[in-house]
């Protein structure tokens, strides 16, 4: 990925080295697991407003929206080790100086999402109001509560904000072997298609409704959601690939990021066998799938995890 000399966000925030006490907060962070054109798209305010009654639908009247939305058209909306970075400068997870080149990099990619979101956005009439990104090291207290950096990169509807731990990034090369700057970009880009997902209202309604669940339905609606953010990567990606920032091989690396991160792939590397009714992020394949299916056209419409199958 060619990322340097490009705009950096002013957007991140380093914790790095001040470690983080228990806190409270509401629960429903959303996370990677670990151990615009027009023609054709639909609407940004179609995608809420389907978005929000499908998940009304199950939650208040105990009715699949596959089946509503299905009758006229279709709809539906993941994360320690040393950090590397695509320079091979590391931090251990200690803290780090501000303007060291992770970080740089970091900002750089949070800065091309800012870039992408805020135009389609524009294209639909609406504001988009950029995430926050934290960087830290060890554990953290957010508005959705503590987490560690065992809980991987995770993203807190209640402060729109992302969470990385440093030390993320090396984890996801040598422990889950998926090298490379770029999946090291999806990572990033996957989280901040939540906080899009957030500003349209579904995370909003999903954490609402999730209380009432249980969990196999729990889980079978969060994949939905998990994979819509997938595909709002790779609609991230699809206009990255457009400036030309994009270099051979970026995006079979974000691909290869998305499979060894997949439900699937994790529970046979961790316990040997696979449980389905347990997935709340996707397969390999879907994830794969979703993100490609972004990154080939860049059209909301065809990131509809709501109605059609996954």
């Amino acid at each position: 990925m060619l990322w340097k000399g490009r705009r950096q966000s002013d957007n991140v925030e380093d914790q790095r080295g001040q470690g983080g006490g228990l806190g409270g907060g509401s629960p429903g962070q959303f996370r990677i697991p670990i151990g615009g054109s027009s023609g054709g798209r639909m609407s940004l305010s179609s995608i809420i407003i389907l978005g929000v009654i499908a998940l009304i639908a199950w939650g208040v009247f105990g009715i699949n929206p596959l089946q509503i939305l299905n009758g006229g058209g279709g709809l539906m909306p993941g994360g320690g080790g040393q950090i590397t970075d695509n320079s091979g400068s590391q931090d251990g997870g200690t803290g780090a100086p501000a303007s060291d080149e992770m970080k740089q990099f970091v900002s750089t990619v949070l800065a091309e999402t800012e870039d992408t979101w805020t135009g389609i956005f524009q294209s639909e009439g609406l504001t988009y109001e950029n995430p926050k990104l934290v960087l830290f090291s060890g554990q953290i207290r957010s508005a959705c509560g503590f987490a560690s950096s065992a809980a991987g990169p995770f993203y807190c509807p209640g402060d729109r904000k992302a969470y990385l731990d440093t030390t993320f990034f090396q984890q996801l090369d040598q422990q889950f072997g998926a090298s490379g700057d770029f999946a090291q970009a999806y990572v990033i880009a996957h989280e901040v298609g939540h906080h899009v997902q957030n500003l349209t209202g579904v995370l909003p309604k999903f954490n609402q409704m999730r209380q009432q669940m249980g969990e196999a339905e729990s889980n079978q609606m969060s994949v939905r959601v998990e994979l819509q953010a997938d595909c709002f990567a790779g609609v991230w990606a699809h206009f990255t690939a457009q400036k030309g920032i994009l270099e051979q091989g970026d995006m079979e690396e974000a691909l290869n990021a998305a499979k060894q991160i997949g439900d699937d792939t994790m529970q046979k590397k961790m316990q040997g066998y696979v449980v389905p009714e347990s997935f709340n992020h996707g397969t390999s394949q879907q994830r794969q799938t979703w993100l490609v299916r972004g990154y080939k056209s860049g059209k909301l419409s065809d990131c509809d995890t709501f109605n059609n199958p996954i």
